[in-house]
């Protein structure tokens, strides 16, 4: 694909779809639009008409089009798939009820587990065992299978999740079923889980192959529709889905596993959080997005975000082991319901935040749209800190009146507050909220945040960022310009990439060469097809990763593979690593212990076209940006303030601003306090160095 073609990126969120348009000239145009509902794909499809009609690029021009959207993940959360269900070995039909005997929250009598996304009746058995060497002790009855087969399908069973003892080892079993629903029952869509996830641990995979095919219907009809309106519209591409794992892949393969783009949207913000850390020089980074519903946060290392390879999706307070489990490669985000649409609730004489949220529909009280309930969003603009003018670019007015309302009712007047008070107290608990969220992905993984950089970004991050640093003491932040897409920027940035893992339990001085590479070789293949698909030009590479542990233990960390053949010296590496990578994480190692691999992994990556980021003009100062001044809240300064604003188009590369201070631009409003000196970068960044 050539560097010189417009491309576009375009991500849906829980309140707003964000756009992106590369232009041949690499310059950057920006839109954004109210997600709709219940069908986020007709926002979709007006925006990238607007955004195209305004540019002047009609579709047959377009090279490239990549989407990310928490379609996943909300069918999900919100349990609408349809019609699903699962065969398993016989014996282990209530392994998704049962789930860990681990407790998230030991103390809580009342603690309630994930509840199945397949409810038990839907849960049938075959006779069938296969042991954990491969061997088959006990052959699948077909009989009983194509009995069971047939009676899901009368049952109006649409897709049907398969997941056996042991198929990650021999997958024959499950490849004879496969062949017998084609045969009994050929409308039903199948998800193996040696496909989906050949890896062990009976519950986690059994999850993963369960929410693969749980979505698997709505995802497939989704974005064959999309791909079909953008095609009458005269597109001749092929539409990109970025993955939780941060890569890149066509449409057709996520129908196939839908499971890897559980997490599409977020992960493509880190991507960019990343970018422009290593274009400001600092390369460890806290990416914190937080747009309209949700607040999302990763730790960047080295300037390479963190990756997981066990990811939960809806845990309980953010307790680990309380959310639904998949073994997928994804970006290790938390995410909390910490938004500019979180709703806000006086509770037990105290105010509370989330995770609730008004989303676009009704929308916070100051949209005007129908809802009464105050939000974030609410009371950052009766502090001063939005303007309600230029709100997503001017595209919506903001009722600053009704905001006033809904805080006064339902905040203040209860708790014997004034409107001020109520209203920064608001601005506090959903700081505070995403504070302890910023601690978990930082000192619990072993990072102090005082030596990190904080990139905030979203719709709401700007406004938060500053204060967020200053609770924890970090002490600078990095304000990307058009902060309010930079998730859609992100997924310009991608690199089109598949992942594969394989379970091969051995203890690392017992691995089988010969094996390991033969392994490794059939997983090479099946990610490169994958990637070729892709008409990706040029060189693929190829990266290896293991997870391993102390033998024993029941958790692993994830270490570099070395290329090509992989014998003594190499695996003495992987384990020189391993010990390197526990002290870390641990603060201690014990390289005498014996180690073992548990899952071995495979990714392959195929660089696209660059995303050519402008250049912020330079020469004068910030004075030629002050657009006026306005009455914003800061206690420091005992209340509301008149308070310079900036318009953030006008600040050349060099300007220095000092808070209070506001700078407005389309996508989001940046909110500096007290203490907080701002300079433009050169890529028209705000690098702000935080006081106290």
């Amino acid at each position: 694909m050539a560097q010189s073609q417009y491309r576009i990126g375009f991500d849906v969120g829980g309140t707003f779809t964000d756009f992106v348009l590369q232009t041949p000239t690499g310059e950057i145009r920006t839109a954004k639009r109210l997600t709709t509902y219940p069908d986020p794909s007709q926002a979709c499809l007006a925006g990238l008409d607007d955004l195209l009609a305004r540019a002047g690029c009609p579709w047959t021009a377009l090279a490239q089009a990549v989407h990310g959207t928490t379609i996943g993940s909300n069918l999900v959360i919100e349990r609408k798939g349809r019609d699903v269900a699962l065969i398993t070995t016989r014996g282990f039909r209530d392994v998704l009820i049962i789930g860990r005997s681990k407790r998230y929250q030991v103390y809580d009598l009342q603690i309630e587990k994930p509840r199945p996304l397949i409810p038990r009746r839907l849960i049938a058995e075959v006779p069938e065992r296969v042991l954990a060497d491969g061997s088959v002790l006990e052959r699948l009855d077909e009989d009983e299978a194509r009995r069971v087969i047939r009676g899901l399908a009368a049952r109006g069973v649409r897709t049907v999740a398969v997941c056996l003892l042991h198929a990650y080892v021999n997958p024959a079993h499950e490849r004879r079923l496969a062949d017998i629903v084609a045969e009994e029952a050929p409308g039903i869509s199948v998800s193996l889980s040696h496909e989906v996830s050949p890896t062990f641990r009976e519950y986690e995979r059994s999850s993963t192959t369960v929410v693969n095919a749980y979505i698997m219907g709505a995802i497939r009809e989704y974005l064959e529709s999309l791909r079909g309106e953008m095609g009458r519209r005269g597109y001749g591409g092929r539409l990109f889905i970025m993955q939780s794992s941060g890569g890149i892949a066509t449409a057709e393969a996520m129908e196939r596993y839908p499971v890897r783009m559980i997490e599409s949207g977020p992960a493509a913000g880190t991507l960019m959080a990343a970018a422009y850390g290593e274009l400001s020089g600092h390369r460890d980074l806290i990416a914190f997005d937080m747009g309209g519903t949700t607040a999302k946060l990763a730790l960047i290392h080295g300037g390479r975000p963190l990756v997981t390879s066990l990811f939960e999706l809806h845990r309980v307070g953010g307790a680990a082991g309380s959310g639904l489990p998949m073994n997928i490669q994804a970006l290790d985000l938390v995410e909390i319901g910490a938004g500019g649409g979180s709703i806000a609730t006086a509770r037990l004489g105290v105010i509370g935040v989330g995770p609730e949220s008004a989303s676009s529909t009704p929308g916070p009280a100051c949209y005007a749209r129908g809802g009464t309930a105050p939000t974030v969003t609410d009371a950052d603009l009766v502090l001063g800190y939005l303007n309600p003018d230029r709100f997503a670019g001017g595209s919506m007015r903001l009722d600053v009146a009704k905001a006033r309302e809904a805080i006064e009712e339902r905040v203040a007047r209860p708790l014997g507050l004034t409107l001020a008070e109520a209203a920064w107290g608001i601005h506090l608990v959903v700081n505070s909220n995403m504070e302890l969220a910023t601690r978990v992905v930082s000192i619990e993984r072993g990072h102090d945040p005082r030596h990190l950089t904080l990139v905030a970004f979203g719709g709401s991050g700007p406004v938060h960022g500053c204060r967020l640093a200053q609770a924890l003491r970090i002490p600078r932040v990095i304000l990307p310009a058009a902060a309010g897409v930079t998730a859609a920027l992100g997924l310009l940035s991608a690199e089109v990439k598949f992942d594969v893992a394989r379970s091969y339990v051995r203890r690392l001085d017992a691995v089988d060469p010969g094996h390991l590479g033969t392994m490794y070789r059939e997983m090479e293949a099946q990610a490169l097809q994958v990637v070729h698909e892709s008409a990706v030009e040029g060189e693929i590479g190829i990266q290896r990763t293991a997870d391993l542990r102390y033998v024993g233990q029941g958790y692993e960390l994830n270490v570099p593979v070395p290329p090509g053949a992989l014998g003594e010296h190499q695996l003495a590496r992987v384990r020189e690593a391993f010990d390197g990578a526990y002290q870390l994480r641990y603060g201690v190692a014990a390289p005498e212990e014996p180690v073992e691999v548990v899952t071995w992994k495979l990714t392959a990556v195929g660089a696209g076209p660059r995303l050519a980021l402008p250049r912020a003009p330079r020469g004068g100062g910030a004075a030629a940006a002050l657009e006026g001044r306005r009455q914003a809240y800061f206690p420091e300064k005992g209340g509301y303030v008149d308070a310079p604003v900036y318009d953030r188009y006008r600040l050349p590369a060099g300007a220095e601003i000092q808070g209070p201070a506001i700078v407005e631009e389309r996508e989001s409003t940046t909110v500096l306090p007290p203490g907080c000196g701002a300079r433009v970068d050169d890529w028209g960044s705000l690098i702000v160095e935080v006081g106290a």
